[in-house]
């Protein structure tokens, strides 16, 4: 009987129920260190920082159309997309852009000047670093996104500031501010020459910003 306990659990009437061994976690194969060899010269990280920072000033641009509404007249030309259909579009990509500002982050060797020059400004030549084919085709695959975010984030905004134009989001003066807040962020960094650290932190910070904003804004489509 001291055996049976010892190997399992003894139930009322006898039998013995044998434990199930413990789950063994799989073995993480070992990290093998990135000969020097192998390594390549990355593109400098500002020529992707600075288009990410681009497609938040064209998001931003939305707080101009509020001093330079007109009146729309019958001959107008109407626009192709629905106001609903540009704000859930431009909504997505201030998400995508959120996202893009936190890749740069999660890989700060490549995107946030770590190990190069951290405290050299906002400047071409300074920042690029040695890095392993996985991070080159990590780098390539932000790229590819930046460049989607920049076209996709100048087309939504454009054509929310015509609805706004034309009289189909009536928001307030307090909303438009906000943009303009955004914009003046985004002024600060290269009037201050920031870091490269500094220029993604406050653009995570915007995007987050411009998120809300834009949400707000979705509140205030005429039907």
């Amino acid at each position: 009987m001291l055996a049976r306990l010892l190997s399992g659990i003894v139930r009322p009437g006898g039998d013995t129920v044998k434990k199930k061994p413990a789950a063994i976690p799989p073995r993480q194969p070992p990290r093998v260190p990135v000969s020097p060899s192998d390594t390549r010269s990355a593109p400098d990280p500002f020529s992707i920082v600075l288009p990410a920072i681009a497609a938040l000033g064209a998001v931003s641009s939305i707080a101009s159309i509020n001093w330079a509404a007109q009146d729309k007249t019958p001959d107008r030309s109407k626009p192709k997309r629905k106001a609903g259909t540009a704000l859930r579009d431009l909504e997505t990509c201030c998400l995508g852009l959120t996202e893009i500002f936190r890749r740069f982050q999660k890989h700060p060797k490549l995107f946030c000047g770590e190990g190069a020059s951290p405290n050299s400004p906002l400047k071409f030549g300074v920042h690029s670093a040695r890095v392993s084919p996985d991070s080159a085709r990590v780098f390539q695959q932000i790229v590819n996104d930046v460049a989607s975010m920049l076209v996709l984030a100048s087309q939504n905004a454009f054509d929310v500031m015509s609805a706004v134009e034309d009289g189909e989001i009536n928001a307030p003066e307090e909303l438009f501010f906000g943009f303009g807040e955004c914009q003046q962020k985004l002024n600060e960094l290269i009037q201050s020459r920031a870091t490269l650290k500094t220029t993604v932190e406050v653009g995570l910070e915007v995007s987050e910003r411009l998120t809300s904003l834009v949400r707000d804004m979705k509140t205030y489509r005429l039907e």
